[in-house]
């Protein structure tokens, strides 16, 4: 709650800067619970003076002190777990995400130049620089959250911070059945693929889910594995495995320090006798040195890459091959064919759900183009107080079962059929896919 007034509170809030930069001592390091104790003293004399509630004297000594040692307005917004993402647009515009939908907060930063102090320092605590001669910039906070920075020039209306919010615990497969984000039928299966060894890629756009998915599948991923993960900002939570090894890109800066990129990385790792790699996100020409990994032994591999849907993500693959070496298109579809095993494709919905869309299985290389089978696809039956209704159907039968037969694991042993469209209700519809 704020004071009675603004003008009110912003004066006794300056105040109370104005009397702890009188009394604290800058020649020395000064500790958290030093300044936290120096601003409760002296918030405690002002709120004599200006009769301030208890409340209002703790919402005071807790925002100087985010002022002046966290991360200003937006500390509460990171200490909250409903908030799953905060959007900075200049000094005078935050926007947050809770539960799916957008809100606009109704806190400010007071100047550009606070903002910009909070900027440098998220990047300085991860090694990274931003400025206006390199103003985009990827970074993370202390609790594994993503930032993005973008500033002036790029940005028109002042520094842009983007910052994504991962749960404190990793959510699980049970979560993602209670969300009804799968089946347990296709988690069942997709368990399976993982154990065995099958090359997985995760697609999907923006917010739907793909890192969380990621991280779920590596549960799967036998304990006695070396992993080695690789990202450009390390925001995956893997547990469970006592060798894994992450490795996080480095950037470039202005003292001559070389960029390390995931292409330097994919190409390391592979000297370093990894069982599986899996690299966060696939954007660009490392994707050339993706295939290659996938195609000399490193089965069970694992990563993201943004798509709209299982054909289109080979489409992307194709292209960001191009982007590193200049191929043969066939060469480049007979590598992807080879090397890419499943793709599991996720989708939000209108009513905001994360959920499975698609799960397809790469055949091969056949007539010139890469032949692909779904295995599951999201069925929609209509929609109930403002939640879609549907269920992730099986309609296709794993083809390669190579891997699992090698692995000792029994796939299912019936042939499934998509019999969806005989249901005479969406009661029946619901309740099962076949």
């Amino acid at each position: 709650m704020k004071m009675a007034t603004d003008s009110r509170y912003e004066k006794c809030r300056q105040e109370i800067w104005n009397t702890l930069k009188e009394k604290i001592d800058l020649s020395r390091d000064v500790t958290d619970e030093e300044v936290s104790t120096m601003i409760d003293d002296i918030v405690t004399g002002i709120g004599r003076k200006y009769a301030l509630s208890l409340e209002e004297r703790r919402n005071l000594s807790q925002s100087v002190f985010h002022s002046v040692r966290k991360m200003d307005v937006i500390q509460e917004l990171i200490d909250s777990e409903e908030v799953t993402e905060i959007m900075i647009n200049g000094t005078d515009n935050i926007f947050i995400e809770k539960a799916g939908a957008l809100y606009e907060w109704d806190k400010t930063f007071d100047t550009k130049e606070k903002l910009e102090d909070v900027i440098q320092q998220i990047v300085a605590r991860c090694n990274r620089a931003v400025n206006e001669a390199s103003p985009i910039a990827d970074a993370r906070l202390d609790n594994g959250a993503r930032v993005n920075i973008v500033l002036s020039p790029v940005a028109l209306n002042g520094p842009i911070v983007t910052i994504r919010r991962f749960p404190e615990h990793p959510v699980s497969m049970d979560d993602l059945l209670r969300f009804e984000s799968v089946t347990k039928e296709a988690a069942d299966d997709l368990k399976k693929l993982v154990q065995a060894g099958y090359n997985i890629l995760i697609s999907g756009g923006t917010g739907s889910g793909k890192t969380t998915f990621l991280n779920v599948m590596s549960g799967f991923i036998p304990k006695d594995e070396r992993v080695i993960t690789i990202e450009d900002s390390a925001e995956l939570q893997i547990q469970g495995i006592p060798n894994l090894v992450r490795l996080e890109t480095r950037n470039a800066n202005a003292e001559g320090v070389k960029a390390i990129t995931i292409r330097d990385l994919i190409k390391s790792s592979l000297r370093m006798r990894p069982d599986r790699i899996i690299v966060g996100e696939v954007r660009g020409s490392e994707a050339i040195d993706m295939l290659q990994a996938l195609n000399t032994g490193h089965d069970g591999s694992l990563s993201t890459a943004h798509a709209n849907s299982a054909r289109d993500l080979l489409s992307r693959i194709e292209t960001m091959v191009l982007m590193g070496m200049d191929l043969p298109l066939e060469a480049i579809k007979r590598q992807i064919a080879s090397g890419v095993d499943i793709i599991v494709h996720l989708g939000r919905l209108r009513d905001k759900s994360r959920r499975v869309l698609e799960i397809t299985e790469v055949l091969g290389f056949l007539d010139g183009d890469i032949a692909i089978k779904p295995l599951y696809q999201f069925k929609e039956f209509g929609e109930e107080k403002g939640r879609v209704q549907g269920k992730l159907c099986p309609v296709g039968e794993l083809t390669h079962m190579d891997k699992l037969a090698a692995a000792g694991i029994v796939w299912r042993k019936e042939v499934i059929a998509d019999e969806a469209e005989k249901a005479d209700t969406k009661e029946e519809q619901t309740a099962t896919c076949r």
